[in-house]
């Protein structure tokens, strides 16, 4: 019987290597798979590439992770914000390498490796310092740069329903970057506020299916102090 639901993060996190090249969803604060980024703290696993459109908010989340120097690199569009410190600190001190990507290549580089693809080419960028090194060409009339896909060994990312095939949905703008880097990683570890029976998920509606997935963990709302429940953004 195919069971994907993991018994804890620690679990589904186990046997991550250092030097690992990590995908993890969101944008800005939205879909942050923060559970499972407390998890990779704890797992222990350094030098870490890490892929996401950010570079961390406040001291939690991918802020953490920076912060307690597990990081060689970070891959992003938009890493420098008005509580992004972390980084900020780490990155001027030389600490952190950094390899800023337009969100669209972002996206685009991600989807290729899912798909396939060997290397796109792509107008964004030519002409600046971020085509720097990289092979160019006119198509069309019009300048294209080389871009090449990017790969994980690992991708966390932020759901909001699953089964135990791994089928998933997501919530509004959670969704953001977490498909496409469910592709493009050889493991994939899912959070999701609920966990519900086969069948019970519209097949219409399952955004990533299960065949993408390797484990599901089933992760609690966060209570706010007004005695509710804070929404899985």
């Amino acid at each position: 019987m195919v069971n994907k639901i993991a018994d804890s993060v620690a679990d589904a996190l186990a046997g991550l290597h250092d030097g690992a090249t990590v995908l993890i969803g969101g944008f800005g604060t939205a879909g942050i798979p923060a559970e499972l980024i407390d998890g990779l703290i704890a797992q222990g696993a350094r030098e870490l590439t890490v892929v996401n459109n950010n570079a961390g908010n406040g001291e939690t989340g991918l802020a953490a992770l920076l912060k307690a120097g597990r990081v060689r690199k970070i891959i992003c569009s938009f890493p420098r914000q008005a509580d992004s410190q972390v980084f900020d600190g780490l990155y001027r001190s030389g600490q952190l390498e950094l390899e800023l990507v337009p969100q669209g290549n972002l996206a685009e580089r991600i989807r290729a490796a899912g798909a396939g693809i060997g290397a796109f080419f792509c107008p964004t960028g030519y002409g600046t310092e971020l085509a720097a090194g990289k092979e160019t060409r006119e198509i069309g009339g019009r300048m294209h740069v080389l871009e090449m896909p990017i790969h994980g060994d690992l991708a966390l990312i932020k759901a909001e329903r699953g089964d135990r095939w791994g089928n998933l949905t997501y919530r509004q703008a959670a969704r953001n970057f977490g498909p496409v880097m469910a592709t493009a990683a050889k493991k994939t570890v899912a959070s999701v506020h609920e966990v519900v029976e086969l069948g019970a998920l519209d097949p219409e509606a399952v955004v990533t299916p299960g065949i993408f997935v390797t484990h599901v963990v089933r992760v609690p709302r966060v209570a706010t102090q007004a005695g509710g429940f804070k929404a899985a953004a």
